[in-house]
């Protein structure tokens, strides 16, 4: 069934000090560090790419100075080389280290240094094509995967959009010598909800006996984000009871979703009672809980009790946004309520928001009704 899921994707001068020596970072043709006959440590080779100026020059400096005989090459050179190019976006010279590195074969690398190219690639340089190359071509140089970089490419993968290539590098984990875990499933989830595929997203999240993994907190909000977003609402609060009956804690996220989904469908009362329920599970809400709510308040136009709501969330120092109180201060001018419309106005400052001109144009309004504001155009706004 998860093969199946997964196929539903769609599939200036530089100067270089050591002792008392200074060096030149020279052309290539220079024999002058090549030839110089102090022992170079490797600490002081990697302290020399520390203080390179000109990241760009990293790797012909590696060319000089990997042929001296004193030359021993580790993973810490390599990285110090990396960040380098990375800083430079030098993706070329990226690749011809990554030749270099295979074609020396003089130095076993770790996975956390293949994560690093591999973010570069993929992070910094949006080359994801060149991210899965680099972790399928990990076993030549004598390195096998973890599944924290296994992981790392999929991420890529769903954070691109390039959900039809999921299903590919996902199944190269036992080729690769990587054994699926929870995040890994949860990130197949993630591109299948992305997507709409909910029915092979469940068929995924029923699999995790298979894998020896349970579904965790992560796995249940992304598949209920997933739905709320395509407005199967209800289908959402069906997997609160799942989570109660498989003993998975709900947090503030997973809350927050619903409340947010619920309120995209007018359902604001609906919307308003999950902070009870939170409370009744023993979960804390969090900032952007109170948010929501004060939302479904706002949306549902009761303007008074989202005046109370707000004194709540700043007696527990939640700071609500502009929004929250611009659709308040409109709710109040248009009931006319001069009383609440100067709290509202009184909280703004406080928490040093500044009132547009449409905003005080309201107020005045709203206090003195028959305000004539066609001489507000000649005022300057500052």
């Amino acid at each position: 069934m998860l093969i199946k899921a997964l196929g539903l994707l769609g599939v200036g001068q530089r100067i270089i000090q050591r002792s008392n020596l200074c060096y030149k970072v020279a052309p290539p043709n220079s024999s002058k560090l090549v030839n110089n006959k102090d022992w170079l440590s490797p600490s002081q080779t990697i302290n020399i790419f520390n203080n390179l100026q000109d990241p760009n020059s990293a790797l012909q400096l590696l060319d000089q100075i990997s042929q001296r005989k004193d030359y021993t090459p580790n993973q810490s050179i390599y990285s110090a080389v990396l960040k380098h190019l990375a800083l430079a976006k030098n993706f070329d010279y990226i690749d011809s280290l990554m030749d270099k590195i295979k074609f020396e074969r003089k130095c076993r690398l770790s996975d956390d240094f293949f994560y690093d190219v591999i973010k570069v690639y993929g992070n910094l340089g949006g080359r994801i094509n060149k991210a899965i190359y680099t972790l399928f071509d990990m076993p030549t140089y004598k390195c096998w995967p973890t599944i924290k970089t296994f992981n790392l490419v999929l991420n890529l993968l769903v954070s691109n959009k390039q959900f039809d290539v999921i299903h590919v590098v996902f199944m190269k984990a036992p080729h690769l010598g990587v054994e699926i875990d929870a995040c890994c499933l949860n990130i197949v989830i993630k591109g299948l909800c992305h997507c709409a595929k909910f029915d092979a997203a469940f068929d995924v999240l029923n699999e995790f006996d298979k894998h020896n993994c349970r579904p965790n907190v992560r796995t249940f909000s992304t598949i209920m984000d997933g739905l709320c977003e395509h407005g199967r609402v209800n289908e959402a609060l069906g997997f609160l009871e799942r989570m109660k009956k498989e003993e998975i804690e709900t947090d503030a996220i997973t809350f927050n979703i619903l409340i947010k989904g619920l309120r995209k469908q007018g359902k604001f009362q609906e919307g308003i009672e999950i902070l009870d329920m939170m409370l009744l599970r023993g979960c804390e809400p969090n900032p952007g809980t109170y948010q929501e709510v004060l939302y479904c308040l706002l949306d549902a136009k009761s303007f008074v009790e989202a005046k109370e709501f707000t004194g709540k969330m700043i007696r527990k120092n939640v700071k609500p946004s502009f929004e929250a109180y611009k659709a308040m201060l409109d709710g109040f001018c248009k009931d006319r309520n001069v009383g609440n419309v100067e709290w509202v106005l009184k909280q703004m400052v406080r928490h040093r928001f500044k009132p547009r001109m449409g905003m005080w144009k309201q107020i005045v309004e709203c206090v003195v009704p028959e305000t004539d504001f066609s001489s507000f155009n000649h005022f300057p706004c500052k």
